[in-house]
């Protein structure tokens, strides 16, 4: 979130300090365990309709900025037990059309076989988040925007005294004593390595009780995410859910059987209540925070509406509040 807000207003022209608390080679926190899924119509399943409506204006961004944004659609998929799960996912989501055994098999043949019919969504897409975040560094460097990495802040107050100057404050958890409002919702995520697994697009399994989805990060790696915990605990992943994890993959495609595990990982997602993100103005600074789920999703979107408020006072309804 921090690096968009950065970058879209470096891009304009306007002078940019980025401060933020962990070096370089460990920044991200929780954007570094992410799926980075760019797929704004399977999430309506769960979302409000703003997030579907930002996060195709942030497709839009990032297939603009970012060249290694992978546009091959999502494909989701149910075991023959679960046809219910597909059928209601369908009606509560749009943008994709059925796809039957063979036109799966077309779609990713590692898949012949395994899935009578599923939904694919043509105009999704997704990326790897470290490469990401890697290239936004590099990006504010060329447009000559400050960063410095190592550099905590503890309370950004005192540094909207300078003349002129805004503080968009974009610290996930920690800002949570100026958002009352604000929760962390629990993430578990697998990293493989499995060059025999070949999946192309992002895989979504729907299940009742344990959904998943497989995000193919290149180079034989694929990121396995599914649960959303309203736990702050960051311990790390317990048994259970290691299993669930690793054991619905496998369903996906037995090939993962054979995989290397490379990382079991958590982290603590900010929301709100709603589990919309908003923009929060006190006087001179400015709070960007709440993404949920989606903060791939929504970054380049809610960058773009911060930059447009600065230059022109036009505040997008649902997102922005103004603080006591």
């Amino acid at each position: 979130m921090g690096l968009w807000q950065a970058f879209e207003l470096a891009r304009r022209g306007h002078d940019v300090v980025l401060r933020e608390a962990m070096e370089e080679t460990a920044s991200g926190a929780s954007s570094r365990f992410a799926g980075a899924m760019l797929a704004p119509n399977c999430e309506s399943e769960i979302a409000e309709p703003v997030v579907q409506k930002l996060g195709s204006r942030s497709v839009e961004l990032w297939r603009r900025t970012y060249p290694g944004v992978v546009s091959r659609g999502s494909l989701v998929v149910a075991a023959a037990r679960d046809q219910g799960e597909l059928t209601r996912f369908s009606r509560m989501t749009k943008g994709h059309y059925r796809v039957n055994a063979q036109e799966i098999k077309a779609l990713e043949p590692d898949l012949a076989g395994r899935f009578a019919s599923g939904l694919f969504y043509a105009e999704e897409a997704h990326l790897s988040p470290r490469p990401a975040l890697g290239f936004l560094i590099g990006e504010l460097r060329r447009l000559g925007a400050e960063l410095r990495f190592g550099d905590a802040v503890a309370d950004p107050t005192w540094l909207a005294g300078a003349a002129g100057d805004v503080v968009i404050d974009c610290r996930g958890m920690s800002a949570r004593d100026d958002l009352a409002q604000l929760r962390g919702v629990r993430g578990e995520m697998a990293v493989l390595r499995a060059p025999c697994v070949k999946l192309s697009r992002s895989i979504r399994l729907l299940h009742p009780r344990f959904p998943l989805y497989v995000v193919p990060w290149g180079d034989g790696e694929y990121m396995l995410g599914a649960t959303v915990i309203e736990s702050e605990d960051t311990g790390p992943v317990t048994l259970r859910s290691g299993l669930d994890l690793l054991g619905s993959g496998c369903v996906v495609s037995p090939a993962f059987r054979e995989a290397e595990i490379i990382e079991l990982a958590t982290c603590v997602r900010p929301a709100f209540p709603d589990n919309v993100p908003r923009i929060t103005l006190r006087g001179r600074r400015i709070f960007v925070n709440g993404a949920y789920r989606h903060g791939y999703l929504m970054a380049p979107a809610l960058a773009e509406l911060v930059a447009n408020y600065l230059e022109t006072g036009a505040a997008y309804p649902g997102i922005f509040t103004r603080a006591t």
